[in-house]
């Protein structure tokens, strides 16, 4: 490739993107994630909690958060009541991510709510909301793509890929994640 094809990329989406808060903030943040969210410090539940709500988050009850989570930028998060966000939990969220109440995200999954459009020359970023409806468990090591909403109740299995929405009262496994069957709730 050439000087000249060059030109034909620009970053004008990343100034303007819901990812910056601007420079100070950003930085801030970053330094404050790594201290307090993504570390192994024995940070109590409350003062994550704080610090995300402090930096933009909307935060419900109840929230349990363990170690090594990664929150790109809290302003664009949304927690609903009686929430648990695993160890090592990756939430990229360019895009807002709005997670309903009693929602488990098991250890190690990622949330990523931006993706390149790979038919581009200039691989435009592609930025899309995620939303996780109430009662929906997202299994250890599951990527929940760009764009996907996973409706009341949903489950993705462990090491699985949505890369579409997912059914309420529906059970998905594979990459990408297929139903396999329905999620019956015991009373």
């Amino acid at each position: 490739m050439n000087k000249t094809d060059l030109s034909k990329f620009n970053n004008d989406w990343y100034k303007q993107s819901s990812l910056t808060k601007g420079f100070v903030i950003t930085v801030l943040w970053f330094i404050a994630n790594r201290i307090f969210i993504n570390s192994y410090l024995l940070i109590p539940i409350s003062v994550k909690k704080t610090i995300l709500k402090f930096f933009g988050a909307k935060i419900g009850n109840a929230l349990t958060i363990k170690p090594l989570v990664n929150i790109k930028a809290p302003w664009n998060l949304e927690i609903g009541d009686n929430v648990w966000i695993g160890e090592g939990v990756w939430i990229d969220n360019i895009g807002k991510v709005r997670i309903g109440n009693n929602v488990c995200i098991s250890q190690g999954a990622m949330l990523l709510s931006g993706n390149h459009d790979y038919k581009k020359e200039a691989f435009d970023l592609i930025v899309k909301d995620i939303i996780l409806e109430e009662g929906v468990w997202i299994g250890a090591k599951s990527i929940v793509c760009t764009g996907v909403t996973c409706f009341s109740h949903a489950v993705l299995s462990v090491n699985s890929v949505a890369t579409h929405n997912l059914d309420a009262y529906q059970i998905y496994q594979g990459n990408p994640a297929k139903a396999l069957r329905e999620r019956i709730i015991a009373i």
